[in-house]
């Protein structure tokens, strides 16, 4: 329950993608049962079911790994054979030099690099002509992700840097890296602790072909890491939204997490986000969910959300994404 959306941005890079592949978008819209509507709208967000099913669908018409979003194509199993050459190396840090060196032998590929110091790996990317800089965020997620899986361990980032300046759900992107993020830098790329260079790898050939089967999907599914205030406050009241319509008090909440009220607040704050705007989100993401994939009563939503009444509940969802519950839901039944 309340799975973290995902803002409509991403959406149109998608789509943007698809359109330079000469691809029908209607269908792909259709196919993930995203109304149209709301591509329209910079508040609307979708569930991670249905942006899945838009990239999947994306992925399969334009018959991409980039999904048209790269300065050349890039075949299907590209992504695979690069796993394959990178399993059999030693050690984290050689598998990463392979997989580096293996993209830079197709023309119009991302240019990937990485550099060593004597306590930090940085791993950089450069795309430019995605003007979403959507394909060089992702890329950016999957390596580090399929790092982590490769040795069996969640790596965590040193910081994330990106070349562009911070989008409109420029927030969102501490919890997508699990670390502190800047916009505007130099380069696009993430540091981690060189130490992880020397981990063993510790998966074979079955374990591959069964996490190729998922992905990149299960790769770009949104981790929450837990390292952040923010993340810590979010999973307890996800955890009280499923058994009580009543969320939890900030001091309430304050007192799970052994904090006073006030430090609570102050380190929210640092995390430019408050107690307000994550309990705004969590609910705001339930009600997606249940809008987009259920057919729950709007009435009922709106009380199991823990609102008094079914106006206040409109209100809110207006406010959250720009459209009502009744018109998100109907759209979402004519695609």
């Amino acid at each position: 329950m309340a799975r973290p959306t995902i803002t409509v941005h991403h959406v149109r890079a998608v789509l943007r993608g698809a359109r330079r592949g000469g691809v029908d978008t209607v269908p792909l819209l259709r196919a993930a049962r995203i109304p149209p509507p709301l591509l329209g709208d910079d508040r609307a967000r979708v569930t991670a079911a249905q942006f899945a099913r838009l990239f999947r669908e994306s992925y399969r018409a334009t018959q991409d790994e980039f999904i048209g979003l790269g300065s050349a194509r890039s075949r299907p199993g590209t992504f695979a054979m690069m796993c394959h050459a990178s399993l059999g190396c030693r050690d984290l840090g050689a598998a990463m030099e392979r997989g580096v060196t293996f993209y830079g032998l197709f023309p119009g590929g991302p240019d990937l690099a990485l550099t060593r110091s004597r306590d930090a790996a940085v791993l950089t990317v450069r795309n430019d002509l995605d003007q979403d800089f959507f394909l060089a965020e992702c890329l950016v997620m999957v390596w580090h992700r399929l790092c982590g899986w490769l040795i069996g361990h969640r790596i965590p980032l040193r910081w994330a840097d990106f070349g562009h300046p911070p989008p409109p759900h420029g927030h969102e992107y501490a919890g997508l890296f699990g670390c502190p993020v800047r916009f505007g830098a130099q380069r696009t790329g993430a540091g981690l602790d060189a130490r992880w260079l020397d981990a063993p790898l510790v998966r074979d050939e079955a374990a591959l072909a069964a996490m190729l089967r998922r992905a990149p999907f299960d790769l770009l599914s949104r981790r929450e890491y837990g390292t952040t205030v923010a993340e810590q406050v979010r999973r307890a009241l996800v955890t009280a939204l499923r058994t009580s319509p009543r969320l939890p008090s900030l001091g309430e909440v304050a007192a799970r997490l052994a904090l006073s009220p006030s430090t609570l607040r102050r380190r929210l704050a640092r995390e430019s986000t408050s107690y307000q705007e994550v309990k705004d989100a969590v609910r705001r993401d339930a009600a997606i969910a249940g809008l987009a994939e259920g057919h729950e009563p709007i009435a009922d939503l709106a009380a199991r959300l823990g609102f008094s009444e079914d106006t206040a509940f409109h209100r809110a969802f207006r406010r959250w994404t720009g459209t009502t519950p009744g018109t998100y839901r109907d759209a979402g039944r004519h695609t």
